[in-house]
This record gives C-alpha cells, sequence and structure tokens, in this order.
C-alpha cells in the first residue's frame, strides 16, 4: 500500500496544501510563489523518486520568512503521516552529493525525535539568490525537522556558487530520505530496541 498524506495549512498568513508519496517515482509540482524553492523541492522529489505535489501562497509582500517556514511544517507533517507507524523502514539514509564545486553531505534518522545539526556557512556574497535570504532555509529545515519528528544533519563540507550549494542538499534530502524511509524487505516491526519510534 503506498505511504501516501496530504496536509492542509491555512493562516493569516499563509495557505498551503501539499501531497506527498514516498512510493512515488519522482513526480512533481511545486508553485510556492518562491521560484527558487520550486526548483529546490522539485530536485528533491525527483532525485528521491518521492511524489510531491505542493500549491503554496503567502504574505511574501511582507517577507519570505512565514511561508518558508510554513513549506517545512507542513512537509514535515506530510512526512510523518505517511510513514506511518514506520514499520520495516531502513530509518536511516545518507547521501553526499557534489554539484560542480559544491559538496554536501545530508543524513537522516527517522527516530521520532527532532534535532536539526546545520553547518552551512555562506558568506555575504552568497547571502542572496535573487531576493531570497538563504538563511532562511535553515527555518525552512528546522521546521520539517520538528515537524516529522526526525533527525537531520545537514553539512556543506564546500561550495561556491549558492545556488550549486542548495541544489546539492535539496538533491541529497531526496536521496537520504528515500533510503530512510524505504523498507527492508528483511526487517520486522520497527527499527527499535524499544519496540517504537
Amino acid at each position: 500500500m503506498p505511504r501516501k498524506a496530504t496536509i492542509t495549512r491555512k493562516t493569516k498568513e499563509t495557505n498551503i496544501k501539499l501531497s506527498i508519496n514516498l512510493d512515488g517515482t519522482g513526480a512533481y509540482k511545486a508553485n510556492t510563489s518562491i521560484p527558487f524553492v520550486d526548483h529546490m523541492l522539485s530536485l528533491m522529489s525527483k532525485h528521491g523518486h518521492i511524489d510531491l505535489n505542493i500549491e503554496a501562497k503567502g504574505d511574501i509582500e511582507v517577507d519570505y520568512h512565514h511561508l518558508m517556514e510554513d513549506i517545512g511544517i507542513v512537509l514535515g507533517e506530510a512526512i510523518k503521516k505517511a510513514l506511518g507507524e514506520k514499520l520495516q523502514i531502513r530509518r536511516y539514509g545518507e547521501a553526499l552529493t557534489p554539484m560542480d564545486e559544491s559538496l554536501a553531505q545530508v543524513v537522516i534518522d527517522l527516530s521520532g525525535r527532532a534535532y536539526l545539526v546545520y553547518r552551512v556557512r555562506l558568506s555575504k556574497e552568497t547571502a542572496l539568490i535573487q531576493n531570497l535570504g538563504v538563511s532562511l532555509f535553515e527555518d525552512f529545515f528546522r521546521a520539517m525537522t520538528n515537524h516529522a519528528g526526525m533527525n537531520l544533519h545537514i553539512i556543506l563540507h564546500y561550495g561556491r556558487d549558492p545556488h550549486h550549494i542548495f541544489e546539492a542538499i535539496f538533491k541529497g534530502l531526496g536521496r537520504a530520505l528515500r533510503t530512510a524511509s524505504e523498507i527492508h524487505p528483511k526487517a520486522k516491526g520497527v527499527p527499535s530496541t524499544k519496540g517504537t519510534l
């Protein structure tokens, strides 16, 4: 049975509907009102073979923060719901992903415990992509981590171009999430000696 979820979140600041299929083929449709975020989520979907459909609007005339954070919240909730009881999942996933001069490492534990380690240091020259402050991606990942209940480590080993840096990160996120959420054919129950995740 495909592991799917649809989450809707509507506040005075944002309106988001997101559907995910962890057992998909990488089909995607992303319309978040922020073109670069659309590009990143499409990469995550395609390279993780995870189906994703998102429609999102927000008060971007004020700032991108509300929408970025709420997209992270909704994505995290959808991942958690789609995983269900986490029976037979591999639990851990890792990807070391290059994009030209950039190299990023993403490691996931679908432990049920939220913890983000974010080691992505950018210079003033790489702080913006068009008019999007890339520091907001840390808020996006923290919101996703908290609402998915996952342990997520994102480590930028090196990189110069911010587009390439985040492309490596999001491709790695898709790949690591796919591995962690895959069903292990020899596993029984949940992958924990506690008997629950």
